[in-house]
């Protein structure tokens, strides 16, 4: 595919100012989150602390989405995100204002982040069903493709710069630049123009109020099998195969013996192929069910193969394109997810895609790190990716019945075909050996067809109704009259049909279907010889 494919979502006006002011929250949203954790950990030296602060944040998504999802299929979502992005902003000066003077200390830090948590939970289905009209429909794995990718490279800057302000001036600084961040996604909302957006009739009254609320979306998920298989999926793969912050810090502390260094080496080359996962699926012309099943195949061997290897470096080989995955999957989940459920319901489908990921993240994180240390981080890996395996396998094959067994058909066409045609030139090639010189082979399979007819056969054609035949009518001109049905020709009639000017271009043309062979006394319907 042409570079150009791979941004064609920038085509579109409204998504590349909305790309932009993306990108500057992102490193503004990492910034902070770098400042956070590194002011938790000076304050109380505590690791424990710092991940109950991550807690705080990712907890209200389980509670709240359902909810944001609610309110984005029946709220306008424009002036909900700028309320949104305003309150963004002030729980960042917040924490600005905490870091320079120290009012409130940890108990005003986690009460920030909580609702920090909370009012992303709230926003994060209302962005999300509003950035899809951004773009028309085939432009939407696209999209999202890039939004990934905006996402990725925005954390490895934000982390990269956060790490040097941190460093040189205190985590104070970095609370203020997220805050003015924000500035941009609101200036990006006034900027789109509200006649270019799609989504038919929603694009311009921001999606009529949907009935229902949250118990409507469950129904309606209960009644999408296909993309309940997908979320379970997604789910699985989420779990047990995308928490390596847990698995990368065990295997580098235990068997690697890479220490600090070793996992900084890994998160760089983690982070390297989550940037390279979006840009194969920013080429992809479209992310359809078989990239989700074939990236979750290979994502799970790959992280068998992670749990064999024996050195750092190969262990960050593997990583690569197992990040890369990640983002596949990641994306096309998202996709379909909203390409393949109403417009009305798009908010409460993305909010349990937020919980699902919530989830995922909540449950698989303590299982990794409890299996790591009681059965070990490799014997962690190989049991992990053997469980995402067979349970991708499991959804392949779910997928495909559910979708009307499309990869059965084509795999019985693609093997039928080829076997048929050797079949079909020997059957050619032994009539031509066989067939009498001088005679059609028709004539030679009616007389041994007269031959073996069985006693009845002459009773069961008694009793059948002929068709009245005319005078001076042929049979092969009656409706419904099969060529060469009935008696066989004489050789008169064979001889006149050869001799037929009229019919001359038109004989031998047809050719049997059992022996491939063109039949020599073909002719027009109506023709006089016949």
């Amino acid at each position: 595919m042409a570079l150009g494919a791979t941004f064609a979502a920038l085509r579109h006006r409204n998504y590349r100012i909305w790309a932009a002011a993306g990108f500057v929250s992102v490193i503004g949203t990492w910034m902070q989150v770098l400042g956070v954790n590194w002011f938790v950990l000076a304050e109380t030296g505590s690791a424990t602390s710092m991940g109950f602060t991550v807690l705080l944040q990712a907890l209200p998504t389980l509670v709240l989405s359902v909810w944001g999802g609610a309110l984005a299929d029946r709220v306008p979502a424009k002036p909900l995100l700028i309320g949104a992005q305003a309150a963004h902003a002030l729980l960042a000066a917040g924490l600005a204002v905490v870091a320079v003077t120290g009012a409130g200390g940890l108990p005003a830090i986690y009460a920030i982040s909580l609702a920090t948590g909370a009012v992303s939970a709230i926003e994060g289905p209302v962005m999300g069903r509003w950035a899809s009209t951004l773009v028309d429909r085939e432009s939407l794995g696209n999209a999202l493709a890039l939004g990934s990718l905006t996402n990725s490279a925005g954390r490895i800057l934000g982390m990269s710069l956060g790490a040097v302000v941190v460093a040189a001036v205190g985590p104070a600084l970095l609370f203020a630049a997220n805050a003015a961040s924000f500035v941009a996604v609101v200036v990006a909302l006034f900027a789109v123009r509200e006649g270019e957006r799609h989504g038919g009739a929603a694009a311009t009254a921001d999606a009529a109020p949907a009935d229902g609320g949250i118990r409507a979306g469950f129904r309606y998920l209960l009644g999408q099998p296909v993309v309940l298989v997908a979320l379970a999926l997604s789910f699985v793969l989420g779990s047990l195969g995308r928490n390596y912050q847990v698995t990368m810090a065990a295997m580098s502390d235990g068997p690697l013996h890479g220490g600090a260094s070793g996992y900084g080496l890994l998160s760089t080359v983690f982070a390297v192929g989550t940037v390279l996962g979006a840009l194969f699926a920013a080429r992809r012309a479209e992310l359809g069910y078989a990239v989700l099943v074939g990236a979750g195949l290979l994502a799970s061997g790959l992280q068998i193969v992670a749990g064999l290897a024996p050195g750092t470096l190969s262990f960050a080989a593997v990583i690569l394109p197992v990040a890369a995955a990640a983002v596949v999957i990641d994306t096309t989940v998202g996709a379909r997810a909203q390409l393949d459920t109403d417009y009305a319901m798009r908010g409460r489908v993305l909010a349990a895609l937020a919980v699902t990921g919530s989830v995922s993240a909540a449950v698989g994180a303590p299982l990794l790190g409890w299996l790591a240390e009681h059965v070990g981080p490799r014997q962690t890996l190989v049991l992990a990716g053997t469980v995402t395996a067979v349970a991708t396998a499991a959804a392949g094959v779910a997928l495909d019945r559910l979708r009307e067994r499309r990869l059965a058909h084509r795999l019985t066409r693609v093997l039928a075909v080829p076997a048929a045609r050797p079949v079909r030139r020997v059957a050619a090639t032994a009539a031509r050996v066989v067939r009498p010189a001088g005679a059609g082979l028709v004539a030679a399979t009616a007389g041994a067809a007269r031959v073996v007819r069985p006693a009845g056969a002459g009773l069961a054609a008694a009793t059948l109704p002929r068709p009245a035949v005319p005078a001076g009518a042929s049979p092969v001109a009656l409706p419904g009259a099969r060529r060469g049905a009935g008696r066989v020709r004489s050789s008169r009639a064979a001889r006149a049909a050869q001799d037929c000017a009229g019919c001359a271009p038109h004989r031998g043309r047809h050719r049997s279907r059992w022996t491939g062979l063109r039949s020599p006394f073909a002719h027009r319907d109506g023709c006089p010889a016949a």
